[in-house]
């Protein structure tokens, strides 16, 4: 686990500290989307799937501050859509990092490089790269050749300026055990953290053939930390060892839903980053008036293969604050167990049967914009 000590203690003392007032359920990650426009158009993407109405929404700096200050979590994630299009990103990341919360800036990288003078180098604040794999296995991913260059140029030149560089790939299953580890190996040589993830099934992505299955997933990642044990490598995995422990069917976890609640375009989204499902207009009314009970593999279709890490993280992190031994016996992946039975799984036959919301959240936005047109073209019209 390559998490810094300064976050590491911080946060854990975050959970600590809800733990012990006795709270339920709490945050841990905002997942903060200001806009869903992106500058590409991913095949496994189900975020950029909107009309032009919608694309066109951003949160202003006042909306994007003010869901920082509700949520209260101690790290704030902006993925998106592209957030280097928003033209106030720069504030944005300015007015979160004065809040001592750490912010991981998602980007494609494609405009990093010509944007990186509106940030600063803290201690709080990493950019977070998308890099699914290595130069064919990327670019096939994007859709898009030439990215991957661009990316790790992109990436050295943040480096250089002082920056703290991850990258995040999601895996599908038209990656090899190997070709994910020569990946794991040239990130780490690159000297970035590396936060991995299987794809979730977006319902409206493009590609629908390669999402992995969670057996698919468990079998994969032992076979990646078999060859990382033979090979001998140290990857700077961003995770827990417990979260790994999971990927390769160790550890009987279910979802934290509101682990990593989301804020975008359309209010606070339940259930979680991964399902837009319905939308409020306060972080308080999302805790309170979601049936979290609704949702999570074995009790609903469109959760049945997720393992991502936005909903198993936060409950690898509760794990690791309740039950230290543990987390002490996984010291790193050589510790992870790639041989003998795994986990019991989760029982999918009672499942509630997915619906299909997505048409009518969509009519619903749209309505609302024009409505919000209508309204500021009266006074105007009045004043003529």
């Amino acid at each position: 686990m390559t998490i810094s000590l300064h976050q590491q203690i911080r946060v854990g003392a975050y959970v600590l500290r809800q733990t012990l007032m006795g709270r339920k359920r709490f945050p841990l990650v905002l997942m903060l989307e200001p806009l869903f426009r992106c500058n590409l158009a991913c095949p496994g993407c189900g975020k950029i799937d909107y009309p032009a109405p919608i694309l066109n929404k951003r949160l202003s700096v006042k909306e994007c501050l003010d869901a920082v200050d509700e949520c209260g979590a101690p790290v704030v994630a902006i993925p998106g859509g592209e957030p280097l299009i928003h033209k106030e990103i720069g504030e944005i990341v300015e007015g979160i990092v004065k809040r001592k919360k750490f912010v991981s800036l998602c980007t494609n990288a494609l405009l990093l490089e010509k944007k990186l003078h509106l940030f600063k180098p803290s201690p709080f604040l990493f950019f977070s790269v998308h890099l699914d794999g290595l130069e064919e296995e990327h670019d096939r991913a994007v859709d898009q050749k030439g990215t991957f260059k661009i990316a790790i140029k992109a990436i050295k030149a943040a480096q250089e300026k002082g920056f703290q560089v991850n990258v995040n790939a999601t895996v599908f299953d038209n990656m090899t055990a190997e070709q994910i580890a020569d990946y794991l190996d040239y990130a780490t040589d690159l000297g970035v953290n590396i936060t991995i993830s299987p794809g979730y099934a977006y319902e409206r992505a493009e590609d629908q053939e390669h999402f992995l299955s969670r057996e698919r997933t468990k079998n994969l990642f032992r076979d990646v930390f078999r060859i990382g044990k033979t090979r001998g490598r140290k990857w700077r995995l961003n995770h827990s060892t417990l979260y790994l422990d999971f990927l390769a069917g160790n550890q009987e976890y279910l979802c934290t839903p509101w682990g990593m609640p989301t804020r975008n375009v359309f209010g606070w989204q339940k259930p979680c980053y991964l399902l837009g499902e319905g939308y409020v207009s306060s972080f308080k009314e999302l805790m309170e008036t979601t049936d979290w009970d609704q949702y999570g593999t074995g009790k609903y279709e469109k959760c049945s293969n997720c393992m991502a890490h936005c909903g198993y993280e936060p409950t690898a992190a509760i794990d690791a604050i309740r039950n230290p031994l543990k987390l002490l016996k996984l010291k790193n992946i050589f510790s992870i167990r790639t041989e003998g039975p795994m986990a019991p799984e989760i029982d999918l036959s009672k499942a509630r049967k997915a619906v299909d919301v997505h048409e009518k959240l969509v009519a619903e936005e749209l309505s609302k914009i024009e409505a919000e047109k209508k309204a500021a073209k009266e006074p105007a019209e009045a004043a003529a």
